[in-house]
C-alpha cells in the first residue's frame, strides 16, 4: 500500500482529571512541562522541545480520561481530504490551532484534526541559547522532550486498527496475535517515528478508555532519574524501570494524581525507514515470557484504564 502521508504526527492531547491542581503540579513540577495558558477549566502546557504552542491540555472534569487526541495533518489539502471521508463535523480549534475537524473513532475515542497551527514564539525568559530549539531547557523535574504517543483501551482491537489504517493512512509496524487470531494490540505510525497511535484489548471488555499517555526524554538514564523523582514525590509506580520487547522502548510507569496512566519513555531514536516495512506479529507465546529482560507484565496494565469502571465509560 502506497502512504498516504496526510496525518503528519500526534499534536497533542486533551487529559481530564478530578483533581486539576495536583494534576498541575505532576506534569508542570514532577515532569518539566511550562505553563503556556489557561482558559476556563482548562490548562494548556508545553514540552521544550514543541514546535507549537503546547502538547497537553489539562481539563478539570468530574472524572479522570482522555477527551481528545489532536493530529496535524500535512497541508490544507490532506485536513480536508481526511474531512470528505470520515463522519465529523468542523469546531473552532483550540488557541493557536485554526480550523479543527472532530471525528469519532469505532470504540468512541475523539480525534481532532487540524492544520493551522501557530509556531511558539518563546519569550525572552525562556528564549535558548540555540536558534534550533523552540525554547530552553527548563532544568526541572523529569524535563521531558516530547509528547510521544497515545495507548487506546479498545473494547475490540480490529476496527480501531482499520479506522485509523483506512481514514487516516496510519500503517501498522508492530502487532500481538493471540492463538485464536484475535488482534490484541497494534502500534501504529503516520511518518519514519515508529509508533504515535496505540490500541490494546481491554481485558474489562470496556470501550472508550485510555491506557495511556506517553512523554519522550533525551536518554534512558532520564528515565531511571524519573523513577526516583517519582519516589521522591510519592507517585505511584506502576512498573518499570525496565525495556519492552515490543518497540524497544525503556519505560516507567506511573499514575498522575488524577489516576491517569503515564509513561515516560526513551524510544532509542527508533525510526522506520524502510518503504516496504513488514508489520512485526508478536505471537501469545512470545508475549507470555515478559518484557525484553524478563519482567513480567502486570494484570493492572490489562485492566486499568481511564475512566476508571465506576465511572461512565463516556467522556463528555
Amino acid at each position: 500500500m502506497t502512504p498516504r502521508h496526510d496525518i503528519a504526527h500526534l499534536g497533542y492531547v486533551e487529559l481530564l482529571t478530578p483533581k486539576p491542581d495536583e494534576s498541575l503540579v505532576f506534569f508542570r513540577d514532577v515532569l518539566g512541562l511550562t505553563e503556556h495558558s489557561a482558559s476556563g477549566d482548562s490548562v494548556y502546557l508545553r514540552t521544550w522541545d514543541d514546535y507549537e504552542q503546547f502538547s497537553l491540555k489539562l481539563t478539570a472534569h468530574r472524572t479522570s480520561g482522555i477527551r481528545r487526541t489532536a493530529l496535524r495533518t500535512t497541508s490544507e489539502n490532506a485536513l480536508r481530504r481526511v474531512a470528505a471521508t470520515v463522519d465529523g463535523h468542523w469546531a473552532e480549534g483550540d488557541p493557536g490551532i485554526g480550523p479543527a475537524y472532530h471525528c469519532n473513532g469505532p470504540d468512541g475515542h475523539e480525534f481532532v484534526l487540524y492544520w493551522e497551527s501557530e509556531w511558539y514564539d518563546a519569550p525572552v525568559e525562556l528564549r535558548p541559547a540555540l536558534k534550533n530549539q523552540p525554547q530552553a531547557y527548563p532544568g526541572r523535574g523529569v524535563c521531558v522532550r516530547r509528547l510521544d504517543h497515545v495507548n487506546f483501551l479498545a473494547e475490540d482491537v480490529l476496527p480501531n486498527n482499520n479506522f485509523v489504517s483506512e481514514q487516516f493512512g496510519g500503517e501498522v509496524t508492530e502487532r500481538i496475535v493471540l492463538d485464536d487470531g484475535t488482534l490484541a494490540a497494534s502500534w501504529l505510525h503516520f511518518t519514519s517515528k515508529s509508533y504515535e497511535l496505540v490500541y490494546t484489548r481491554d481485558w474489562t471488555g470496556t470501550s472508550g478508555r485510555l491506557h495511556h499517555i506517553a512523554f519522550a526524554t533525551d536518554t534512558r538514564e532520564d528515565i531511571l532519574r524519573a523513577a526516583d523523582i517519582c519516589l521522591e514525590n510519592e507517585i505511584f509506580i506502576e512498573t518499570g524501570p525496565h525495556k519492552h520487547a515490543i518497540q524497544q522502548t525503556f519505560f516507567l510507569y506511573v499514575y498522575e494524581p488524577g489516576g491517569n496512566r503515564v509513561e515516560l519513555c526513551n524510544p532509542l531514536a527508533r525510526l522506520i525507514l524502510a518503504p516496504d516495512w513488514r508489520p512485526i506479529t508478536w505471537t501469545e507465546a512470545e508475549r507470555s515470557k515478559g518484557q525484553a529482560w524478563g519482567l513480567q507484565t502486570i494484570k493492572s496494565f490489562h485492566t486499568h484504564g481511564t475512566p476508571p469502571l465506576e465511572s461512565s465509560n463516556k467522556v463528555e
